[in-house]
């Protein structure tokens, strides 16, 4: 037996917070009786009903690559009417984005409704690397570079060691493109750790997620991931 609102975020229908948030509301039933312990344990053979949608243990998951374009959302609604990541795929199926890129961040974004995969990608011990590419103002120094190889202080903890390649450098123009490579998924991180060493972060961009990357795919289009890379994604978690 598993507790409700994990049960409800595995199904696919919302995240483990906010399936809590619901049971506490009093809109979600077991067996057609509503429940408000978030203690609860359900088996997998109850009827479990949320918001008066009854919820489909034997759904079919679907996983979709997405290259996020600028000014796009990584969530399935936005109060404020802006474009969502949902919004760019077309499925019948409740996906909902794997982590998240911030609105002015572009790239790689992974989108499904296998709840499972989704809480084990995302936890902290999973230790999934994430390759960006970043345009910096200025021209960085290889001291700095080593700063970010070792981890540098942000929000009062230390990130961990990270993977740093200098690109390029435009004297010309003052700017600079380095690839960083992180395990970690802390809030803006990439663009925090750059401003710990004294540079702005202009442009930011993921180029690859454990063992996907954006090969054959422009700003805007997706794809569905193989069977194969969904088998990797799960021998990289257990």
């Amino acid at each position: 037996m598993e507790r409700l609102q994990k049960v409800i975020a595995n199904l696919g229908y919302t995240s483990r917070r906010k399936a809590e948030e619901l049971i506490l509301e009093g809109k979600v039933k077991v067996n057609g009786e509503t429940v408000t312990e978030l203690g609860t344990k359900v088996k997998i053979s109850d009827t479990i009903e949320v918001e008066n949608t009854i919820l489909d243990n034997n759904k079919n998951y679907e996983y979709y690559l997405l290259y996020k374009p600028r000014e796009v959302i990584s969530s399935v609604s936005d109060e404020v009417g802006r474009k969502t990541v949902t919004d760019l795929i077309t499925t019948s199926e409740r996906i909902y984005p794997v982590g998240r890129l911030d609105y002015d961040t572009t790239g790689l974004i992974l989108l499904t409704n296998d709840g499972v995969l989704t809480n084990k990608l995302t936890h902290p011990s999973s230790n999934i690397e994430k390759t960006y590419i970043a345009k910096v103002e200025g021209i960085v120094s290889g001291y700095a570079i080593k700063k970010l190889r070792s981890g540098v202080l942000i929000d009062g903890k230390m990130t961990s060691k990270a993977k740093v390649k200098l690109k390029s450098i435009d004297k010309k123009n003052n700017k600079s493109l380095v690839e960083l490579t992180i395990h970690e998924g802390r809030n803006h991180q990439v663009r925090k750790m750059f401003e710990c060493i004294g540079y702005e972060v202009l442009k930011l961009k993921r180029e690859k997620y454990a063992n996907l990357d954006l090969r054959g795919l422009k700003p805007g289009e997706y794809r569905k991931l193989t069977n194969k890379e969904i088998a990797v994604l799960y021998s990289m978690v257990k």
